[in-house]
């Protein structure tokens, strides 16, 4: 399997500060990536590296070009969906339409009209007409109707309420993904990109600190509700992480033998929401 992404000894640094520190990843073709951090962490400077938006220190190829050099050739094969939407506000629906047609060969009118259909936009409708949530979705709309190899969201679905999030990522899945293609996701709203990912990162203070197929999470995380006359001996096996609920314990384990972790009380599978919690302690002291 050959890499979209792959990244050798990656560092940036704003004056004192290493927002990217010495980070190696990879990112294969057909995976869709949840690369998940606090803020500051260093999650858009990745993004902006691989996309050519900044200079770097290290190694870093996409779909074998150098983003610093090879950025026109890297974004005919490239998309990109910021975290803030920023079009024209005199600009018409029907006229954002042409106006990508026009630029990128790789747009298809028609997927981009099926996507315009689900929603209450109009061709004649002008950005500055239009609520936060219905820009979203028509930068949406035109960005997911190009066939790019490497779809790379940075907060895609900021601004859209919980009806318009799920249907994006519907569509995401049924209209988009292929094997062909590859999805790097940055959001804050883990719990609704998890049943998506097939890869997860954690970036913390400029590091990657968790970097596995979702399998592999599966199999090396376990959480155990656990009676208070057991919270001693769960303690004793030094989790990642503790919270309780209605009066019992939910220790969060790394490696931890499931059996032995069964003796102790309930065992599941832990969420990426409380994974992170618990990779992050301290990160927001």
């Amino acid at each position: 399997m050959s890499a979209v992404v792959q990244a050798r000894g990656l560092s940036k640094r704003f004056g004192g500060t290493a927002a990217l520190d010495n980070v190696d990843f990879s990112i294969d073709a057909g995976r869709i990536v949840g690369l998940i951090g606090p803020n500051g962490a260093g999650k858009t400077t990745a993004l902006k590296a691989i996309l050519g938006l900044t200079d770097f220190q290290g190694e870093l190829s996409v779909l074998g070009l150098d983003p610093r050099k090879q950025r026109h050739e890297l974004m005919q094969q490239v998309c990109f969906i910021a975290d803030v939407a920023v079009l024209p506000r005199w600009m018409r629906v029907s006229e954002a339409v042409d106006f990508v047609a026009g630029v990128h060969p790789r747009f298809s009118r028609e997927k981009c009209q099926h996507f315009l259909s689900r929603t209450k936009l109009k061709p004649r409708m002008r950005v500055r007409e239009m609520s936060k949530g219905m820009i979203v979705q028509l930068h949406l709309a035109l960005v997911m109707a190009i066939d790019a190899r490497l779809l790379v969201l940075d907060e895609p679905t900021l601004g859209l309420d919980i009806l318009y999030r799920k249907d994006f990522y519907q569509s995401l899945l049924n209209d988009y993904f292929d094997e062909q293609k590859t999805i790097v996701i940055t959001t804050h709203q883990v719990e609704e990109v998890e049943h998506i990912l097939t890869d997860l990162m954690f970036i913390r203070d400029g590091k990657i600190v968790l970097d596995s197929t979702m399998d592999a999470v599966a199999e090396r995380f376990t959480e155990v509700m656990v009676n208070p006359d057991k919270a001693a001996a769960a303690r004793a096996l030094q989790p990642l992480g503790e919270r309780q609920i209605f009066g019992k314990s939910i220790f969060l384990f790394d490696g931890t033998d499931k059996p032995q972790l069964a003796q102790l009380g309930e065992i599941r599978q832990p969420n990426i929401a409380d994974l992170f919690v618990a990779t992050m302690k301290g990160t927001y002291a």
